[in-house]
């Protein structure tokens, strides 16, 4: 059965805005921070160091993705990269839930596992999750690098590092779009350096 004329018309409209999106998403605030976010990862890998991950929802499933494309490989043949996604174990999330309370699932993941010379990449369309906040303000004092991915606003998140990917969009799949694209020119720029 061919699709409908007006649906069409709204998928042609949608994937527009997604390509809109992104396109304005390539300034030159955003790819130098990608630029600079990169190196640290370099560096953080190089010398025993790691990347952790975290965000909600949609930004949860993208930070596991992200994750596994630095443990198990983008695009090339190479070692496997330190990286860990704080949103996939299930007993972590739950006990510190119950025990201390939502706001500080990731934040004690930071504090237990980071160390300084990591890197952290928190993802938070709004900018203002305040698990991710708090996981923001453990790593920094930690000493570890924070990269945030944010949408047009910035949030709280948006002022606590000059590391921010800022995707002019209000629309938080759009935001989204961007935001994995983005990640995945950074794993191919990082895995670039790994490879044989």
């Amino acid at each position: 059965m061919p699709i409908k004329l007006d649906y069409r018309i709204l998928l042609s409209q949608w994937m527009r805005q997604g390509a809109e999106t992104l396109t304005a998403s390539c300034d030159d605030g955003n790819l130098e921070m990608l630029g600079t976010l990169a190196q640290k990862i370099v560096d953080a890998l190089k010398s025993g160091g790691k990347v952790l991950l975290c965000g909600n929802g949609g930004s949860a499933s993208q930070a596991q993705h992200i994750s596994a494309e630095f443990v198990g490989r983008f695009k090339r043949e190479r070692r496997g990269l330190a990286a860990m996604a704080l949103t996939t174990d299930t007993s972590i999330l739950t006990a510190v839930g119950n025990d201390y309370g939502y706001e500080k699932v990731f934040s004690r993941q930071v504090e237990s596992l980071g160390r300084s010379g990591d890197v952290l990449i928190a993802l938070s369309t709004s900018g203002n999750s305040e698990n991710v906040i708090k996981a923001v303000e453990v790593a920094l004092s930690l000493g570890i690098t924070v990269a945030c991915f944010t949408g047009r606003k910035g949030g709280k998140l948006g002022a606590m590092t000059p590391l921010v990917f800022r995707v002019p969009s209000d629309d938080t799949s759009h935001v989204q779009e961007a935001h994995i694209t983005a990640l995945h020119a950074l794993c191919d720029v990082v895995e670039s350096t790994f490879s044989s």
